[in-house]
C-alpha cells in the first residue's frame, strides 16, 4: 500500500495555479499581489496569500525545511498559524532590501513585523523553522542546514475567542510586490509537544 503524504491532509486557502507535491516535498510558484497584512503603517488589508493548511486542535510543535528563489521585494515563505483573517502569525524568510531575512509577522487585528538579516546563509542553504504552539502562546525558532542550534525568532501571543477550539496551521508563500517565485518545502512534520517544550 502506498504511504500517505502529510500533504494529503492539507487544503489550500487561496491556492496557487502552479504547485506539485511528492511524498516528502511541496513546490510552489507564487502568484503576484499575494500577501497577508492588516492595517499597520501601510494602511491596507491583504488576505490572499497561498496557505496549505489543516485545522488542528490542542498544542503541537512542527518543523520544516525550505529553499526559495527569492528575487523581488517581500517575496516570502514559511509557516502560518491562523484563527481567522484578524488573528494570525506568519514566519519564515522574507526578501527585503536585497537580502533574505528571518521574518515574523504577528497580527491581532493590526499586524507587526520583525526581521533579522541572514547575512551568513549560503545561497543554496536550507532554512529550517520550528514552531511551538501552546495556546495562546507561540514560539518560533530557526536554523540553517542542521549546522546550528535553534535560535529564537519570536515569542508571541494570539488573542482569539475561547469558543474557537481549532487553529489553521500549515505552509505559506506570498509575493506582495513581485511577479512570483518558486519555493520548495521538505521534511514537514507536525506532532505533540516534546518534553523539552512542555512548560
Amino acid at each position: 500500500m502506498e504511504s500517505q503524504s502529510i500533504y494529503d491532509s492539507l487544503t489550500w486557502y487561496c491556492p496557487p495555479a502552479d504547485y506539485t507535491t511528492s511524498a516528502t516535498t511541496l513546490t510552489v510558484k507564487t502568484a503576484p499581489s499575494t500577501d497577508y497584512w492588516r492595517k499597520t503603517h501601510y494602511g491596507f488589508i491583504r488576505d490572499n496569500g497561498h496557505f496549505f493548511n489543516k485545522h488542528t486542535e490542542g498544542d503541537f510543535e512542527a518543523t520544516v525545511s525550505f529553499q526559495g528563489k527569492y528575487r523581488d521585494l517581500y517575496d516570502q515563505a514559511g509557516f502560518m498559524i491562523r484563527f481567522d483573517e484578524k488573528v494570525w502569525l506568519k514566519c519564515g524568510i522574507e526578501y527585503y532590501k536585497g537580502k533574505r531575512n528571518a521574518s515574523t509577522v504577528v497580527t491581532n487585528d493590526h499586524s507587526d513585523w520583525s526581521v533579522t538579516p541572514l547575512n551568513d546563509m549560503p545561497e543554496d542553504g536550507w532554512f529550517q523553522l520550528k514552531i511551538v504552539w501552546q495556546r495562546p502562546a507561540v514560539e518560533v525558532f530557526y536554523r540553517v542546514d542542521d549546522s546550528h542550534e535553534w535560535s529564537m525568532m519570536r515569542l508571541a501571543y494570539l488573542i482569539a475567542p475561547e469558543e474557537v477550539k481549532t487553529v489553521q496551521f500549515g505552509l505559506m508563500a506570498c509575493s506582495p510586490d513581485g511577479t512570483g517565485f518558486e519555493v520548495e518545502f521538505k521534511d514537514f512534520k507536525v506532532g505533540p509537544l516534546s518534553k523539552a517544550e512542555q512548560h
